[in-house]
């Protein structure tokens, strides 16, 4: 199943930023196309004012995924971490979380849905890891404790 196939006709429409200044921080994201067609998730992560992250998320409908296993992305990062987050509702306020490492090389990361464990404000909760039954929305987030400039470009995003 394809969560988001980019391409340059894309409707990014329902790609949302949310950043540390919804809590007084300054970091900044944007999240556009590029050229080529691929989702660009780019900014710069502050430290000042207590912040520290950059988020974009995408909400859908409900998907039932009982019948997958993993969530492959197909990316190219800048060389530094960032999460993978789920959301098996929009109105739940954890999320379902797994850091990976980016190259500077397209790559596929393989996250199985049993690796991904909740959160909520940053800390982990004592609650099962994610069921894998439904989603309403996927997120990244980079948030590595300094401030930083950073650049991740989205191909696509699947479940198999």
């Amino acid at each position: 199943m394809t969560l988001f196939n980019f391409k340059t006709t894309s409707d990014i429409s329902n790609w949302k930023i949310v950043d540390d200044v919804v809590m007084g921080g300054r970091s900044n994201g944007s999240f556009g196309l590029t050229n080529e067609g691929f989702g660009s998730f780019y900014g710069h992560v502050s430290l000042e004012n207590n912040g520290g992250f950059s988020m974009v998320k995408y909400t859908f409908d409900t998907k039932h995924v009982e019948g997958f296993s993993k969530v492959c992305l197909h990316i190219k990062g800048d060389g530094k971490t960032f999460q993978f987050r789920i959301k098996t509702s929009n109105h739940d306020e954890h999320s379902y979380v797994c850091q990976f490492s980016t190259s500077n090389d397209w790559e596929i990361i393989e996250i199985p849905f049993t690796t991904l464990y909740p959160t909520f404000r940053g800390r982990q909760l004592h609650m099962e890891n994610y069921p894998g039954k439904q989603m309403e929305q996927i997120a990244f987030l980079i948030g590595n404790k300094k401030a930083e400039s950073f650049k991740l470009e989205i191909e696509r995003i699947e479940l198999k």
